[in-house]
């Protein structure tokens, strides 16, 4: 065997093994959110996360990989690829196509995976289910084609995502929040006055071990968008990715104890998230001091997004748009004051930040892209649910709600009680 196929081979197996490391993921996302909601909603979450991967995984392979990664018209939109068919030699990697979609299927499969968190315990199955063909079909291709495919505009700009904090977190943040302000809040969530009252979690030992998963899993997100085996970046992305998760979680905890005087337990959580999103663009680019400033950052910025939602009445139960929207923008514009060329194996001179003499380009470039994808994300997420309700209704009906997405829509509970039985059969009654 020769070098070239060597090196294709183990290419090939760290490209798959990062991917399954991606989409177990999912796991974290299903054992965060199960735990953040109320216990009557925790199948609810499961079913959601099951809609997330299978559909996702179809929708991404029948449309969603070819507008995205297809040959480009106009920097817009890609127009091979379906059914991973057509013309991809412009895909040129040392992995297979084959490899390559999945690995980019992991990723979609997460972005849906964001909105879910914001409308639980009171969204439509079925709506949900139209929501997901959209995002994975429609929503992130698109945006992602501007920034990573070939001929992508923001791309060829120079915009830097290594791997996602704008076209994943930034931009299903953002979704997210218009998926929040589209359904309401949750029945209760608010006083009449506007004064938000407290739903506690319903088990914060499975949330804080979903949030491992996910830790665990973002060494494969962001090491494994080398798509290489041998590259040198690997070790470094590992590093910065965490430093600023425990910075992320660090700062938080410092913030809550002074804010609150109590270390919060789910603020933290999610301060260790938000320092992951936050670092997923620049993981390859800044430095490990760079990074652990990042995740501080990111961690403080979420505590006060959190406050700020609930005092406008909208309902996040899980602080999606804090964690994904607002870090993965912080993230984002990081790149644009913090990237050094030199760390990152085969990028050019023109990647530098503002703070390593590359003057204010990149930070431009970044902030046009951050917004462009954002605003992308918030609107088309607003009009693909306007549209769906006209189909089915995107929000439950009171009586679910109030019994529990689990018995309600699923028709069974997550822990088996005699009195969810009892309510399911006055339900069915109906």
């Amino acid at each position: 065997m020769d070098l070239t196929a060597l090196s294709s081979g183990l290419d090939t197996i760290w490209v798959v093994l990062t991917a399954a490391m991606i989409l177990l993921m999912e796991g974290g996302f299903a054992l965060l959110e199960a735990g953040f909601v109320r216990q009557k909603n925790a199948v609810s979450i499961i079913m959601k996360v099951f809609v997330d991967i299978t559909f996702g995984a179809l929708v991404f392979y029948f449309i969603g990989f070819g507008l995205m990664y297809g040959k480009d018209v106009s920097g817009l939109i890609g127009t091979s690829g379906f059914m991973m068919g057509g013309d991809l030699t412009h895909i040129s990697l040392s992995i297979s196509n084959d490899t390559y979609w999945l690995f980019q299927c992991a990723f979609v499969i997460a972005v849906i995976s964001i909105v879910s968190g914001a409308v639980a315990e009171r969204i439509n199955f079925h709506a949900y289910i139209l929501y997901t063909i959209a995002m994975t079909g429609l929503i992130y291709p698109i945006a992602g084609h501007w920034v990573w495919s070939v001929g992508g505009w923001l791309g060829s700009m120079g915009m830097i995502d290594f791997a996602g904090s704008a076209v994943i977190h930034a931009m299903g943040g953002f979704s997210a929040l218009a998926a929040a302000l589209f359904i309401g809040p949750r029945i209760g969530k608010f006083a009449d006055n506007g004064t938000p009252n407290i739903v506690p979690p319903s088990n914060l030992p499975l949330a804080s071990v979903g949030a491992f998963i996910l830790w665990f899993g973002w060494f494969g997100f962001n090491s494994g968008s080398t798509l290489s085996a041998t590259n040198s970046s690997i070790g470094h992305i590992a590093v910065t990715t965490m430093l600023a998760a425990a910075a992320g979680g660090a700062s938080c905890i410092l913030f809550t104890m002074l804010r609150y005087r109590k270390a919060d337990p789910p603020m933290v959580i999610n301060g260790s998230l938000a320092g992951l999103v936050g670092i997923t663009a620049g993981c390859a680019f800044v430095s490990d001091a760079a990074a652990i400033l990042i995740g501080a950052i990111c961690g403080i910025a979420m505590v006060f997004a959190t406050e700020f939602l609930e005092s406008k009445r909208i309902d996040d139960p899980v602080g999606a748009f804090a964690v994904h929207g607002v870090s993965g923008s912080i993230g984002t514009l990081a790149v644009g004051l913090f990237a050094q060329p030199e760390l990152a194996e085969g990028v050019g001179q023109g990647y530098s930040g503002l703070l390593y003499g590359g003057g204010w380009n990149l930070l431009s470039v970044q902030l046009l892209g951050l917004i462009t994808v954002s605003i992308w994300g918030f609107f088309i997420t607003w009009l693909s649910l306007k549209l769906i309700n006209r189909l089915v209704p995107v929000r439950v009906s009171r009586d679910e709600e109030l019994v529990g997405l689990d018995v309600g829509i699923h028709g069974v509970p997550a822990y088996s009680q005699e009195h969810d039985f009892i309510e399911l059969k006055k339900l069915k009654g109906r």
